[in-house]
């Protein structure tokens, strides 16, 4: 009999414990946070469209929700230098929140200042801006809001693809400069019929490329570590490629579309834009950094790139003497693909979610983590 009292004793204890844990628990799912937003500037355009919340002054459209809760929120696009803003407020920042168009250099170092730091989120998709290792090893969460601009840059790829074909840019700058020059636009001037499309990367903005090149009856390719589902694969009418060096002689235009990791970082260098066919188109919205600056720089100016274009720098933003901005035959453009109106209100309705989660303690969408109980998401590894 003494032994079950004290083994009821033992459990009530227990249970006790228990309960203190899960109230402490409670409790700090409602701790009030300090949430850091870096975003660009919409200066004199803020005012322009109530939807424009991607900027410093939209800020998500999530500031009344915030402080509503109790919680700080502190926004700016100065995330620059042991002076900034950012770096200000990085040792007690709960949460900071970037976007890939102007993103927050989330560096090991910034990470070990950052004492109170729990979660990181990108209000859109590629976390490429944070040292994700470190984050891991700190037991971060990183997240982002997987799908929500997959469309938006998909079209934009496909805008840039017909304006290095068309040739579109010089016949623009003589219209605005009062010229008229018909050869000087024709003489590299083609159509979209009939040539081979490959990409690099296939994930959910190559796939979404593929199917809207395929009304223009172009031969497909893609490569990628994973294949297409077969029946879409057989519907779009592209063809998977084994060998990333082979597929790229094949291609009058190369769309990259793989995230940057450390395999990707410099994968179009001088070596590997020699194994294109010379003429070679040439779009790229992934990221700045999966091409060597120079390289391309100088593949266009010697003619093997007959045209290169992207929204994609390495820095963002893109210092004033970035050689691809003087480089010929290029139509570059500021990071602005995944940003259009939609996508910004896609992404910060993702944003809100996934904070609301966090300050509840839920998960989140298992296809937004990058980063979950310090391992990378696949893609990353």
């Amino acid at each position: 009999m003494a032994m079950m009292k004290r083994a009821a004793s033992s459990a009530l204890r227990s249970l006790i414990a228990s309960s203190s844990t899960f109230t402490r628990n409670l409790h700090a799912s409602g701790e009030k946070k300090k949430i850091v937003g870096v975003f660009y500037k919409g200066n004199e355009y803020a005012k322009l469209n109530p939807n424009f919340v991607g900027c410093v002054e939209g800020a998500l459209g999530i500031r009344e929700w915030l402080e509503s809760q109790g919680h700080q929120y502190i926004v700016t696009d100065d995330k620059e230098g042991p002076d900034s803003e950012l770096e200000k407020h990085i040792p007690d920042a709960h949460v900071i929140i970037s976007t890939p168009f102007h993103p927050a250099y989330v560096t090991a170092e910034r990470i070990k200042k950052a004492k109170n730091l729990e979660l990181l989120l990108t209000a859109g998709i590629g976390s490429d801006h944070v040292d994700l290792k470190a984050a891991a090893a700190a037991g971060l969460t990183v997240a982002e809001v997987t799908g929500s601009n997959v469309v938006s840059v998909a079209e934009d790829e496909l805008m840039r693809i017909l304006i290095l074909m068309r040739n579109f840019l010089p016949g623009y700058h003589q219209a605005v400069n009062g010229e008229w020059n018909v050869a000087g636009i024709a003489h590299r001037a083609y159509d979209l019929e009939g040539k081979t499309v490959g990409t690099v990367g296939a994930g959910r903005i190559g796939k979404l490329l593929l199917q809207r090149l395929k009304p223009f009856s172009c031969n497909l390719l893609y490569f990628d570590r994973l294949r297409i589902d077969p029946e879409l694969e057989k519907e779009i009418g592209a063809k998977f490629e084994e060998d990333l060096d082979a597929m790229l002689p094949k291609c009058d235009v190369i769309v990259i579309n793989t995230p940057l990791t450390e395999q990707t970082r410099g994968l179009f260098d001088k070596n590997r834009i020699a194994k294109c066919k010379k003429g070679v188109l040439i779009v790229n919205n992934a990221r700045g950094a999966i091409a060597d600056t120079q390289a391309i720089a100088d593949a266009c100016s010697s003619g093997h790139v007959a045209g290169y274009s992207g929204d994609v720098w390495f820095p963002q933003p893109a210092p004033k003497d970035h050689p691809w901005r003087y480089m010929p035959n290029h139509a570059m453009t500021p990071h602005i693909s995944g940003t259009t109106i939609d996508a910004q209100l896609r992404y910060a309705a993702g944003v809100k979610d996934m904070l609301d989660r966090h300050f509840k303690g839920e998960d989140f969408p298992e296809q937004n983590y990058i980063v979950k109980e310090g391992q990378l998401a696949s893609q990353y590894r």
